[in-house]
């Protein structure tokens, strides 16, 4: 058997057969070094611990702990009001909540399975509440979360941006724009059901009284994120400093400012943070010594050379990628899908002048789509059991909103300004 063939069988049984992805890198790598034998066995402590051996990589459990830590402050709570404040009166109004809730919320976490499991532990049984169905409910729960890892800080874009060299703060300022946008569709989405459906608004003006504070406690959570953005491009903080302030700003925020969090939530969050962060490095580190694997291989040339034979220009490249990306979403995760093509699929984007900005924002919310579709889709397997409904039911429920982010895909994908014009405006990029 050639090594090639071994690497993809081996490679595609371990994955179909539910071994963890950490583990499916990790046991691909070693039966080619058994097998071929062209690599000292030494190669594998050293390129996984490469992998991680980076400082960017602090960012990562830093931006979860201090995601964890507003969460448990109450924070998703005063951030459903603002967004009631905002919204509630339009057409569907829990729904139109849900999904502004979801772009507040991207800047407190930048996980997607975080913003569905707080957010729709909230609104689901609200949105049932009120008669929206269960799969709906869940539907527009899951669908909003891909808002978190798009919009900065985004736990995702540090991990692109690692493998890749690209600048994080301009990742973070990238993200902006198209995460608005997959808000807006996803609220245009929302008006249509609303209105076919016939269901409910709020009709009364939001209580007066309850205005200031509800101001008072959004601002709180939404500075969060102009600490982080706005140290990072003014370079006060690279983005690990940047993450180790948000833990500062969040432990000081919930313990002296909100006075709702205890000893025992700090506890807890590092507890989660640890195990979250420790899970996500595995991935990485066993995806480097992949790398090494199909770098050995020649794949990334191999691959270059395809696309750039079938694919005559930039349109039909990108249209290429697209395709082959929502695919890899549907099957692997986010985490590994980044680390594993990006480093193989970028160098084939510049060849075809496509702008390295451009071309991160269109990978990292196509693979983010990938986290509402079967059957892996994770936040769909999340908001299950809050919802009480069957994995098949959301399932169906969510293609609708699907479909609204693959249109603002494409619109992502062939208008490169929504993603670039922030970066130039502000002197990030030429």
């Amino acid at each position: 058997m050639s090594p090639g063939l071994l690497v993809t069988k081996s490679f595609i049984i371990t994955l179909l057969i539910g071994v963890p992805i950490a583990f499916v890198l990790g046991l691909t790598s070693l039966l080619y070094l058994i097998f071929v034998g062209n690599m000292q066995m030494l190669v594998i402590g050293s390129r996984m611990f490469a992998g991680v051996n980076k400082f960017v990589l602090l960012a990562l459990p830093f931006f979860i702990l201090a995601g964890s830590l507003m969460n448990k402050t109450g924070i998703t709570e005063d951030l459903v009001e603002f967004a009631d404040l905002l919204v509630g009166r339009l057409p569907g109004s829990l729904a139109q909540v849900n999904v502004v809730v979801s772009i507040l919320f991207a800047g407190l976490t930048g996980a997607a399975v975080a913003d569905t499991a707080a957010i729709g532990s909230i609104l689901i049984p609200a949105m049932k509440k009120q008669g929206y169905s269960a799969a709906y409910s869940a539907a527009v729960t899951t669908s909003s979360s891909i808002i978190g890892p798009i919009i900065p800080p985004s736990i995702i874009m540090v991990i692109y941006g690692s493998v890749t060299g690209l600048s994080i703060g301009a990742l973070f300022l990238a993200g902006f724009i198209p995460g608005i946008l997959v808000g807006l569709g996803l609220m245009v989405m929302a008006t249509y059901f609303a209105i076919k459906d016939k269901h409910p608004r709020r009709t009364e003006p939001f209580p007066r009284e309850k205005i200031g504070r509800v101001l008072k406690r959004a601002i709180i959570g939404i500075m969060l994120p102009v600490i982080i953005i706005g140290g990072i491009l003014s370079g006060m903080f690279t983005p690990t400093e940047a993450a180790a302030m948000a833990c500062f700003y969040a432990l000081i925020v919930g313990t002296l400012v909100l006075r709702r969090l205890s000893l025992n939530d700090i506890k807890e969050s590092l507890l989660e943070s640890a195990v979250t962060a420790s899970v996500i490095l595995l991935v990485i580190s066993a995806a480097n010594l992949f790398g090494v694997v199909l770098a050995v291989e020649r794949v990334p040339n191999l691959v270059a050379r395809f696309i750039t034979t079938v694919a005559p220009n930039p349109v039909v490249f990108l249209l290429m990628v697209n395709v082959f990306l929502l695919f890899m979403g549907m099957i692997m995760e986010t985490g590994a899908n980044v680390v594993i093509l990006a480093p193989i699929l970028l160098p084939v984007a510049l060849r075809f002048g496509v702008h390295p900005l451009h071309f991160a924002l269109v990978v990292l919310v196509n693979l983010n789509i990938g986290l509402t579709t079967p059957p892996l889709g994770v936040c769909l397997f999340t908001a299950a059991p809050i919802a009480r409904v069957r994995y098949e039911k959301i399932s169906r429920a969510v293609l609708p909103f699907v479909a609204m982010q693959i249109a603002v895909l494409m619109l992502i994908t062939f208008v490169p300004q929504t993603v670039l014009f922030l970066p130039r405006l502000l002197g990030i990029i030429n």
